[in-house]
C-alpha cells in the first residue's frame, strides 16, 4: 500500500470520463488500498481514481473516519431535497466554495467482489456521494460554485 500523488485542477486527466471496471484484478486491489490511504493521508472526505491519475469508475468516502466506502461503477439513481454549503476538493488545495447538490441520494454500485449494493446517503454522505461521482465524468465542484472561489484560511478566521 502507498500514498499516491493527488492531482490537482489543470492536470488533463481531471477532466475525462473514466471507464467501468470489469473485475478486481490485483493491480485494481492495489488501487483501491492505495486510494484508502492516500484519503487518510490527506485527511479528505472523499477520493476518485482520476485524483490519482486513473480513468477508473472506482470512489472511496469516508466522512466520519470510521466508516471506509468503496464504491465500484457507481450511479446515482435516486435524488431529492437541497442543500447549500461550503464543499472543498483534495484536488483544489487551499480552496472552497459554495455549492447546492441534493440534500438524499440513492446510489448502486459495486463492492470490491463486484457484488451489487444500494447506498444512501444525506447531507454530507449525499454531498460527498455526488461530489466524487462528479469526479469520474471529468467535472469539478468549481464548476457548480455559486460565487468566487475562497480561501480555506479567509472562512476559518470568520
Amino acid at each position: 500500500m502507498a500514498i499516491r500523488k493527488i492531482r490537482e485542477m489543470g492536470d488533463p486527466v481531471l477532466g475525462k470520463v473514466c471507464k467501468e471496471v470489469t473485475e478486481v484484478t490485483p493491480r485494481i486491489q492495489e488501487l483501491i488500498d492505495d486510494m484508502f490511504d492516500t484519503l487518510y493521508e490527506a485527511n479528505g472526505v472523499g477520493l476518485a481514481a482520476p485524483q490519482v491519475g486513473i480513468l477508473k469508475r472506482i470512489v472511496v468516502i469516508d466522512t466520519t473516519g470510521e466508516d471506509p466506502i468503496l464504491m465500484i461503477n457507481p450511479k446515482i439513481i435516486e435524488k431529492s431535497g437541497e442543500q447549500t454549503g461550503y464543499e472543498g476538493c483534495l484536488s483544489v488545495p487551499g480552496k472552497t466554495g459554495n455549492v447546492t447538490r441534493a440534500n438524499y441520494v440513492k446510489a448502486i454500485a459495486y463492492d470490491e467482489n463486484m457484488e451489487p449494493f444500494e447506498i444512501e446517503g444525506t447531507e454530507l454522505m449525499a454531498r460527498a456521494i455526488q461530489h466524487e461521482l462528479d469526479h469520474l465524468d471529468g467535472h469539478l465542484y468549481v464548476e457548480k460554485v455559486d460565487g468566487p472561489l475562497q480561501d480555506v484560511e479567509d472562512l476559518e478566521e470568520d
